[in-house]
């Protein structure tokens, strides 16, 4: 394949991360701070918001596959896109009144919308990337292109938005504003290409009732070490602009430790692809999560003032990002059979990863229940950076158990 075609197919992942990033880590302290809803408010819309979310993703996976076949596809992503765009753009306007429930609704309503546009589009390009070629190794090249574009969204995400907000001589609602229509336009490009410049979506056939199969063992064993290494990814990535606040006291460069830790992710991600390419994507991906697990361990014993030793947490476990971004959804791919659609498989995976952000979200009422507030030093003890560090890092362990006994071990009987 052209890396012309190749990138065509991966750039839509890039305007994908960039309102990811925001929704996922900015959002709650945005209404918790400059909205003032309180943290458990927060946590709880969040959760329910992602717990309705996470239930579409089947469906939504289903309706992909029918359009492909159909040939509809096409307009179904712009309407997508173009809600996209309107309903994160809203995220950051809600309306008040003096009362809670006025902007919580609308925190509840423009996510809902949010999620199920954005689900649509990522389910339709981690779908295309299983069909844009008939080996393992060409859907790994083209895995690492999409997920490259993906990181390049979230360095972006990670630094524009807080540049804008903290720009003199507007509010930081309107940076916020100015972000959102440039993603809107950087939508528009992105989608364009993967419609005029990809590689074409080579389908499994037109027999409606193959993509209504249940899913094969070998895929069914990825779904439980999956969902619990994606909770243990959620949880950090809840909590960590609460961390660098309150637990380092920089929260001055958050932009900065974000955009160290997912460069460092993209930089690692051409050495996780060589070694999946002459160890196996699990093997690969089993030492990714070891490594993961030694480096981020650590940041359970930093405090207030360790901003370099934080920086160089970001730094040595955004290596192993790379594989937690490529390597599983390769490993689907090569699960699925080549005689089914594969979006519906898609719809479930994504699905699995839904549902670990949102049992993520329900750290903010815990935390708070056990004494935390953001913005106060030392409130709840110890109980921050137990849920950011030690509990994802337990969970981590567990998923790599799995792995081995679900996946590798099963690869070694073969």
């Amino acid at each position: 394949m052209r890396a012309s075609a190749l990138a065509a197919y991966g750039i839509l992942a890039l305007p994908l991360a960039m309102v990811a990033l925001p929704v996922y880590m900015q959002v709650p302290a945005w209404y918790v701070g400059h909205v003032g809803l309180a943290l458990s408010i927060t946590g709880y819309v969040l959760f329910g918001a992602r717990i309705l979310d996470t239930g579409q993703d089947p469906f939504l996976g289903r309706l992909v596959d029918l359009l492909a076949r159909r040939g509809r596809l096409a307009s179904a992503l712009w309407c997508a896109a173009a809600l996209l765009a309107l309903a994160f753009a809203g995220l950051w306007f809600p309306p008040t009144n003096g009362t809670t429930w006025l902007p919580a609704a609308w925190l509840a309503l423009m996510l809902g919308l949010t999620y199920s546009a954005h689900s649509l589009l990522n389910i339709t390009l981690l779908a295309w990337g299983a069909r844009v070629a008939p080996d393992t190794r060409g859907r790994t090249v083209a895995a690492a292109w999409r997920e490259s574009a993906g990181l390049a969204g979230v360095v972006l995400a990670s630094i524009l938005p807080a540049w804008l907000v903290a720009r003199q001589g507007w509010p930081a609602s309107t940076g916020m504003a100015v972000y959102a229509g440039g993603f809107a336009l950087v939508l528009a490009l992105a989608l364009a290409a993967l419609l005029n410049g990809a590689p074409p979506w080579q389908r499994a056939g037109d027999v409606p009732h193959e993509a209504r199969r249940p899913a094969p063992p070998a895929v069914r064993r990825l779904w439980l070490p999956y969902v619990i290494n994606a909770l243990a990814v959620a949880i950090p990535g809840t909590l960590v602009l609460f961390f660098i606040g309150d637990q380092i006291e920089r929260p001055q460069w958050a932009g900065a430790y974000l955009a160290t830790y997912f460069v460092a992710g993209a930089a690692g991600m051409p050495g996780w692809t060589w070694l999946s390419r002459r160890t196996g994507p699990a093997r690969a991906w089993a030492l990714a999560m070891a490594l993961a697990v030694s480096i981020f361990f650590w940041a359970l014993f930093l405090v207030p003032g360790d901003a370099l030793a934080f920086g160089i947490v970001c730094l040595l476990s955004g290596l192993a990002l790379g594989a937690d971004l490529v390597l599983p959804p390769v490993l689907l791919a090569a699960a699925i059979p080549a005689d089914q659609d594969p979006a519906a498989h898609y719809g479930i995976w994504t699905l699995l990863g839904k549902l670990a952000t949102a049992v993520s979200a329900l750290a903010l009422p815990l935390l708070e229940w056990l004494g935390y507030r953001p913005g106060i030093p030392h409130a709840g003890g110890h109980a921050l950076a137990i849920f950011y560090a030690a509990i994802p890092c337990a969970l981590k362990l567990i998923a790599l158990s799995l792995l081995i006994v679900l996946v590798i071990a099963k690869e070694k009987r073969t």
